[in-house]
């Protein structure tokens, strides 16, 4: 069996997407259509030709533009259900999916609309393929922390439907020390917590994340390679960093995939997870992430080995289902096998 397909067929997690990323330009107008939304650009190609970023900010400012479009519980199920019927056919068997609340409450779309499309369209993917889903609301760092505050409130009618928070959108000049309040309140809800932190910000971001955030994982992090104390901390401590190869590019924190430091933070015992981001806007869903960085990175198959055992390790599911998934990626590529090599 050749690595490409191998990469192909055994069961993975995604702990890093953002299902307003997932958006492809085609759905994006067909919902445009149907709620009567005008769109700046006039053709699927010429939103795909708009998707050429300089910069994180560069690529929210098109992102949020295309979020408008949704509005309807229909347009959240649409959305989700798109990308459940993607990741199954990438073999995905649990996803843990962001939503961006603010983004869609500001233009006046009812919270319950948002979690009940999405939530639906996680529902059915469950009943009809072996893909389970949870969800987690992000707050947008950009906005004051007194807007994450209220927003949490709203969520709280909907705790169950909802695993997690974490945070996301502008990183720089927003640290995670804004939202400490916001976040010990989750955590008193019995709210798991995550963040972005260490992709465009230093690693004192990612520090500030887990000192007072007290975050599971860490959203992206790759910039805590910067800091040698830092990277031993997150090696012993296994703290997961959900680590995104294709957006890096895209977005530039990386000049090419072969400079990405994926393989190297492997290497030193982080447990690095692999995902997609935002993949409608970046190019890749969760197995072309596997196949590029593999590539460009030399990547064997025990390095593809760990990023899938990693991917159920760092995942928020319960324990015998992370052992079940486990073994069954082991069915597929033993671990004691992981060794040998393959054809490309």
């Amino acid at each position: 069996m050749t690595l490409d397909t191998l990469i192909r067929r055994i069961p993975k997690a995604e702990l890093h997407m953002h299902i307003e990323g997932s958006l492809e330009p085609e759905l994006m107008f067909e919902i445009a259509a149907r709620n009567g939304i005008r769109l700046r650009h006039a053709t699927v190609e010429d939103v795909r030709r708009a998707y050429e970023f300089d910069d994180l900010q560069s690529f929210l400012d098109i992102y949020y533009e295309s979020a408008g479009v949704l509005c309807h519980e229909r347009d959240f199920y649409d959305l989700t259900r798109a990308y459940l019927r993607r990741a199954s056919q990438d073999n995905v068997r649990h996803a843990e999916i962001f939503f961006d609340p603010q983004t869609h409450t500001s233009r006046g779309v009812a919270f319950g609309t948002i979690v009940d499309g999405i939530h639906s369209a996680m529902v059915d993917a469950a009943r009809e393929t072996a893909l389970s889903s949870k969800l987690i609301l992000c707050f947008l760092r950009h906005l004051p922390a007194t807007a994450a505050m209220e927003t949490l409130t709203q969520a709280l009618p909907f705790r169950e439907r909802i695993v997690a928070v974490g945070l996301d959108s502008s990183e720089v000049g927003h640290p995670p020390s804004k939202f400490t309040d916001v976040f010990d309140r989750a955590r008193q809800e019995g709210f798991l917590t995550v963040a972005h932190a260490g992709e465009e910000a230093p690693p004192d971001y990612v520090r500030q994340a887990l000192r007072l955030l007290r975050v599971s994982r860490i959203d992206h992090g790759v910039r805590s390679e910067e800091d040698p104390d830092l990277v031993a901390e997150l090696a012993a401590t296994r703290t997961p960093l959900t680590v995104c190869p294709l957006s890096n590019v895209k977005l530039r924190v990386f000049t090419s995939l072969s400079q990405h430091n994926l393989k190297r933070l492997l290497a030193r015992g982080l447990c690095v997870t692999l995902n997609s981001d935002d993949p409608a806007f970046f190019g890749g869903y969760l197995v072309d992430n596997f196949l590029a960085a593999q590539r460009a990175l030399d990547l064997d198959d025990g390095d593809v080995y760990r990023l899938a055992r990693n991917s159920f390790e760092a995942s928020f599911l319960a324990s015998e289902d992370k052992r079940r998934l486990i073994d069954e990626l082991d069915a597929v590529l033993p671990r004691e096998g992981a060794s040998e090599p393959r054809r490309k």
